[in-house]
């Protein structure tokens, strides 16, 4: 039986976060090879992050502080950004030879006060069935008591992967995994370790946490029994194959 995975692509991996917010054309396109190269052992969700296609302008119009008829075009303002950067990478994996198919949470998915309320299971079982790999990321969504909001891909990753019965969680970044202050990778992170760990900001602007706010999801998910990993975007084969990528595990508190 094929193993179930789900991918979670950084922003920061496939966009330029803290520069010019373009898309790393190249980058992309062999992310998008080496993923091919497992799509007959593997059923995939691929997750991506928006990067400098969506928290500029989810900044500018301050949609996490609420929407309103004051900022309501932030709605469209963002989600044309983030839809935007989602063609580039559903362009980049078909050319590769993965029937992906994008799947917007603006469209499928309600938050109350910032969390996920409802969203879209049977859909994407079906598509994973007939060998589809859906490709979801971060959005605006409507929100029973905000108006709207901000869900992350982290926050994708933490719903899907328990609604779909995923095997293995991967969260591919810019750095080698969560860093110590002395710039050491750690290897596992619980519950009970997250407020003795530093954990240093992005320079980009980011309405979603940053590293705090993905360890933190990451945490929940790892609650409910489902451990995660985070690594370099370099060691995605590893990853994928099931070796030592070098990164953090974040697992369930023993």
């Amino acid at each position: 039986m094929a193993e179930r995975i789900l991918l979670k692509l950084g922003g920061s991996v496939i966009t330029d976060k803290t520069g010019t917010g373009e898309v790393k054309t190249d980058v992309l396109l062999h992310v998008a090879n080496i993923i091919a190269g497992y799509k007959d052992t593997h059923q995939m969700v691929i997750i991506h992050g928006a990067g400098g296609y969506g928290h500029p302008e989810a900044h500018r119009y301050r949609i996490q502080e609420g929407v309103s008829a004051a900022n309501m075009a932030g709605i469209y303002q963002t989600h044309h950004a983030v839809t935007t950067l989602h063609e580039m990478v559903i362009t980049a994996l078909r050319s590769a030879g993965i029937e992906a198919i994008g799947i917007h949470p603006l469209h499928g998915c309600i938050a109350d006060n910032g969390r996920l309320l409802s969203y879209p299971i049977q859909q994407i079982t079906l598509m994973m069935e007939l060998g589809i790999v859906p490709v979801f990321h971060g959005d605006v969504v409507m929100d029973v008591r905000k108006g709207a909001c901000i869900i992350s891909g982290d926050q994708l990753v933490s719903v899907y992967a328990r609604e779909l019965n995923i095997d293995r969680v991967g969260l591919a970044t810019d750095v080698p995994g969560l860093l110590a202050q002395d710039g050491s990778v750690v290897r596992t992170v619980s519950a009970s370790q997250i407020d003795t760990i530093f954990i240093g900001k992005s320079a980009a602007t980011d309405v979603t946490g940053g590293m705090r706010g993905k360890i933190e999801e990451l945490l929940t998910l790892a609650s409910a029994g489902v451990m995660s990993e985070i690594f370099h975007i370099s060691n995605l084969s590893a990853f994928l194959s099931g070796s030592d990528h070098g990164g953090t595990s974040i697992i369930k508190e023993q």
